[in-house]
């Protein structure tokens, strides 16, 4: 499986829409970003693609959204969420409000604990 790699101009429009809330943490995934409110990711970057993960009614208005679909690998999409109109680049603050949404959903959802890290035997 073949993973885009987010150019920076895409790195910049995707940090763009991100809200300025001191809980929100970005890191690097798969040569791409995520973005992570308690450790749990409510954006992501996918090559060009923006996807964020939405309320199922939320997701729904999303999807009825021409330009809006699956958001990650062909074929094997990320459950839960969408990809952004890629049409909407020119209008970002429509972006950022889904972002938003995406954040503050999220946001509601149970911390997610980190794993402890298991040292690895070496042979």
């Amino acid at each position: 499986m073949q993973i885009p790699k987010a150019t920076e101009a895409d790195r910049e429009y995707f940090r763009s829409l991100l809200p300025a809330d001191p809980a929100v943490e970005v890191k690097p995934m798969f040569g791409n970003l995520g973005a992570f409110v308690h450790g749990n990711m409510f954006a992501g970057l996918f090559g060009p693609d923006v996807g964020v993960r939405l309320a199922e009614e939320a997701r729904a208005e999303l999807a009825a959204m021409t330009g809006a679909g699956p958001f990650g690998p062909e074929g094997r999409p990320m459950g839960g969420y969408l990809s952004l109109p890629a049409g909407w680049r020119g209008t970002p603050s429509t972006g950022a409000g889904w972002v938003e949404r995406a954040f503050a959903y999220v946001a509601t959802l149970p911390a997610k604990e980190k794993k402890a890290r298991v040292p690895r035997k070496r042979a």
